[in-house]
């Protein structure tokens, strides 16, 4: 096995919860391999660095060999190093502990595009 889908590959060291997550994200031009951004059918090969936007962090890795099953958690750092830098992991941090969204007495339960509206504000935020 010289090269594998990047959605896969992805899924399989557990940075994705499901292989679609993964596909969604390639899609939405959130992950990029060597710099370029790729879509889900892109393959990877080992010494590729993945870059992967997860807001507010922009992680970076390392490609050391290729699977192609789900692995368990404590087998990860075989196929995958994280090189991420220190000043991104810092931004894990800095977030806040809490923010309140003001919504009107009365005004019930957000819709479905009430949720999407307050998850795109808390995206934008961090």
């Amino acid at each position: 096995m010289e090269t594998i889908r990047i959605d896969k590959y992805l899924w399989a060291v557990r940075l994705f919860k499901t292989r679609s997550e993964a596909a969604d994200a390639c899609k939405s031009n959130r992950v990029k391999v060597n710099g370029v951004e790729v879509k889900a059918s892109r393959d990877v090969k080992a010494g590729d660095v993945i870059t992967l936007r997860k807001p507010p962090v922009v992680y970076t890795y390392k490609v050391l060999a290729l699977i192609e099953n789900r692995q368990p958690a404590k087998n990860v750092s075989l196929y995958i190093e994280n090189i991420t830098p220190a000043d991104e992991l810092a931004k894990l941090e800095k977030r806040p502990i809490g923010v309140f969204v003001q919504r009107d007495p009365g005004a019930g339960r957000p819709t479905k595009k009430d949720r999407r509206d307050i998850d795109r504000l808390f995206e934008e935020i961090f």
